[in-house]
């Protein structure tokens, strides 16, 4: 379907223009993603739903259709240029957004790929609560966790439970790898989306990594298409136990980063 049918066929207030929508078909595929016409208009119910949401609670700072597209829409399936998405038993693998905000990147990656299992976290439940009604209405299922990820890391209902972490602009690496590295099962990974890198921020990271049982490998360097933004894709491998002390308690990873020494 062309995208200015799409466009046409979107609920009344969406106002995403065909114009956006060749943005996010073309930015998609500059990554190596295709996207159908049912995606696409997925994404065209998901950009009115988080217009409406926004009229009601602070869900995102962009607003403009053109940021939306490219800075949440196509940015958030920058994940899955990680090179585990092409592992072929990778539709049974359970995904953990942690730090989802208005659901990003965990719709988006739910619409491009249905058959994971998603489940987007974040601390703010009224969040929550709009990626579950908004994945309903797309039709998709994923489900919703409020929490922190201090409390969860240490909770053995979630600890070492996810086969994959995803997080988007959460935290620094150091404190992220604390926050996420414990709901990983040996053997999973964490993928984590971030605009510039510094290397002190990577060797400090990889010191922190390596206390909690995980393994950075190289990272990707691009630029979010269209924009020419800077990105950094950081994918660690867990390869071993989490130390019983970590994650430490709320707000400490942020105060006291590890991998300091």
């Amino acid at each position: 379907m062309p995208a200015d049918a799409l466009a046409d066929s979107a609920p009344s207030g969406t106002e995403l223009s065909g114009e956006a929508l060749d943005l996010l078909h073309e930015g998609a595929q500059a990554l190596g993603v295709s996207l159908s016409p049912a995606q696409l208009k997925q994404f065209v119910t998901l950009y009115g739903l988080l217009r409406q949401g926004a009229t009601q609670m602070n869900l995102t700072a962009l607003h403009s259709e053109r940021d939306v597209v490219l800075k949440h829409f196509v940015d958030s399936l920058g994940a899955l240029q990680a090179t585990l998405w092409k592992e072929p038993e990778r539709s049974s693998l359970q995904v953990l957004d942690l730090g989802t905000g208005a659901g990003f990147p965990a719709l988006p990656l739910a619409i491009s790929c249905p058959a994971l299992k998603m489940t987007a976290m974040d601390a703010t439940q009224k969040k929550v609560a709009f990626v579950e009604r908004t994945a309903e209405a797309l039709g998709l299922t994923v489900r919703g966790l409020s929490g922190r990820a201090e409390d969860l890391g240490q909770d053995p209902i979630h600890r070492g439970r996810y086969d994959v972490v995803v997080t988007r602009a959460v935290a620094s690496l150091p404190v992220l790898a604390e926050l996420a590295l414990p709901l990983l099962k040996e053997g999973g990974w964490l993928i984590a989306q971030k605009g510039q890198l510094e290397d002190a921020e990577v060797a400090q990271g990889e010191r922190a990594i390596s206390l909690l049982g995980g393994e950075l490998h190289p990272i990707q360097r691009s630029h979010l298409p269209f924009l020419g933004d800077a990105r950094a894709l950081v994918q660690v491998h867990k390869v071993a136990p989490t130390p019983a002390k970590y994650p430490r308690r709320p707000g400490i990873p942020n105060k006291r980063p590890l991998g300091n020494e």
